[in-house]
């Protein structure tokens, strides 16, 4: 991201902060989330050369700001020679176009820098329809008389594009269309992942999902449990596109453990509705891995973010009410408190640190209890020839006790519901 060969796009991230309300829930303080605004900008090659926290007695319909708070943070900018600004609130057009009038720079709110994130992480063609998806949800509101840069020719579908884009210059028919087109298309993609769940489930494995705030460290943990290489990197949005691998738990049985990507706060709604085939996968899930940041001193908020994401998802119809039964909070790096034992009791949380490997065989017994919870006892008598029926057993199922006496091998087995009926099945 470069204005010109070899020079940073300099930007300035600004919270307007209200006070906070005295309901006694964990809300989030200024300045974690001023650093995680900073984080975002930074997570997309910016450089951030000034940010502020400004207090909001009153939103004004124009600029949000009051007008001493635009005027001085516009000498703020020029003098850092600013080119981008970031206001990590919801804008509405008008107040956009009136700040980028007023700053002489480009502006974007928290719902564009989060869309732009996204379209530069996407890999798969299904993540790049999802962001094609929302940012032209986004923008269909934005193309008549209200950005002061349409003029100007754009590439890919981000905000901070060179030249050529097209769609932004369409009228809003033509993106009306588009938007028909790739809702079509994501429409067979929620169809494929359907079968491909259905055919998981003619040799079904228990699913394990994890979920999270973006950058709790879903993916270093993801790698720690599975010996995967997913890209696990210290930056906000790592990961968007879902990935599953093959696990294997303390009873034997193999489970498969699904990447998602990470939640944040005030997610934008076009994204809830955009990647909503992603999040099938988490509604499909017989065990939920919620892992948290226990370190980040603003851990229990961005619980707070996550729960709120996946209630909204009850809503929709998406995800059962009984999500939470299912689940599991990991309390992820540990380290950075002292290990394991220093992170204080919270229920049946499990405490681990995806780095060191530090409660991970802990961690592995709680997801093999979990799914043992759903699952069966049986009783059968196999041939001794019959070798590949019990070696299914082993890889299906837990196997309790076995006794190989003259007449067969006897066996006691826990199975989930679906396999018992696989075996049974004539």
């Amino acid at each position: 991201m470069t204005e010109a060969a070899g020079t940073p796009t300099r930007a300035a991230v600004l919270l307007p902060w209200t006070r906070p309300d005295q309901s006694g829930e964990a809300t989030r303080a200024a300045g974690a989330r001023l650093a995680e605004a900073v984080g975002l900008t930074a997570s997309i090659g910016l450089v951030v050369v000034h940010s502020a926290i400004l207090p909001l007695r009153g939103m004004r319909p124009a600029t949000l700001f009051g007008t001493g708070q635009v005027e001085a943070q516009g000498v703020a900018m020029q003098a850092q020679e600013v080119t981008v600004a970031v206001v990590d609130a919801q804008l509405g057009p008008v107040q956009q176009r009136n700040l980028e009038r007023a700053w002489g720079c480009k502006v974007i709110d928290r719902t564009g820098l989060i869309l732009e994130i996204f379209g530069e992480r996407a890999r798969t063609s299904e993540g790049t329809l999802q962001v094609e998806l929302a940012h032209l949800e986004y923008q269909r509101s934005r193309l008549v008389r209200s950005w002061t840069h349409l003029e100007r020719q754009r590439g890919g579908f981000g905000f901070l594009g060179g030249p050529g884009e097209t769609q932004i210059e369409a009228d809003r028919r033509l993106i009306g269309d588009r938007i028909v087109r790739l809702k079509r298309e994501l429409e067979q993609v929620r169809r494929t992942r359907a079968l491909h769940r259905t055919a998981r489930r003619r040799v079904p494995f228990p699913v394990v999902a994890l979920v999270g705030y973006t950058n709790a460290g879903k993916s270093t943990l993801f790698n720690a449990l599975t010996g995967a290489e997913v890209v696990a990197r210290d930056q906000l949005f790592a990961t968007l596109d879902p990935t599953m691998r093959g696990l294997r738990l303390p009873s034997g049985r193999r489970a498969i453990l699904s990447d998602t990507v990470g939640f944040i706060s005030e997610l934008p709604t076009e994204l809830v509705a955009a990647f909503r085939a992603t999040l099938e996968e988490v509604a499909e899930a017989d065990v939920i891995l919620h892992v948290r940041d226990i370190s980040h001193p603003d851990s229990a908020a961005q619980r707070g973010d996550v729960v709120a994401v996946l209630d909204g998802m009850v809503e929709d119809g998406v995800l059962d009410a009984d999500w939470q039964d299912r689940s599991i909070e990991v309390l992820n790096k540990a380290d950075l408190l002292g290990g394991v034992a220093a992170v204080p009791p919270r229920g049946a949380a499990v405490a681990v640190s995806a780095v060191t490997g530090e409660g991970l065989p802990g961690l592995r017994a709680a997801i093999d209890a979990r799914i043992s919870l759903g699952m069966e006892v049986a009783d059968y008598a196999l041939a001794h020839a019959d070798g590949a029926r019990l070696a299914w057993l082993y890889e299906h199922g837990e196997v309790l006790a076995r006794d190989d006496a003259d007449d067969a091998v006897h066996v006691r087995v826990r199975l989930l519901p679906a396999d018992r009926a696989r075996f049974e099945r004539p």
